[in-house]
């Protein structure tokens, strides 16, 4: 495996990352930002308040996505495990 093709897989791997960590924390952050305004207007300051909104939103996202997230790590796994059997078989 040359530098090449390993710099090519860390890519992905990060690109994978990406698409798979963004949206659950892009849902959980603008619910969180959206809790902060509406405690900011009433001066309500109660630091639990925002839990229990970030969670269900978190699991709601998951369960949307939860399919096709699971699908890509899989993929990538697969593709992964392809390469190792390519360099092991060349050698």
């Amino acid at each position: 495996m040359s530098n090449a093709d390993l710099a090519l897989s860390m890519r992905e791997a990060m690109m994978v990352m990406l698409e798979l960590a963004a949206p659950p924390l892009m849902a959980t952050l603008a619910i969180g930002l959206l809790i902060s305004l509406v405690q900011a207007m009433t001066q309500v300051n109660e630091s639990t308040l925002v839990f229990v909104p970030k969670v269900l939103v978190l699991a709601g996202v998951l369960l949307l996505l939860g399919h096709g997230m699971l699908t890509t790590l899989s993929d990538f796994t697969t593709l992964l495990f392809g390469r190792l059997v390519a360099i092991g078989g060349a050698g």
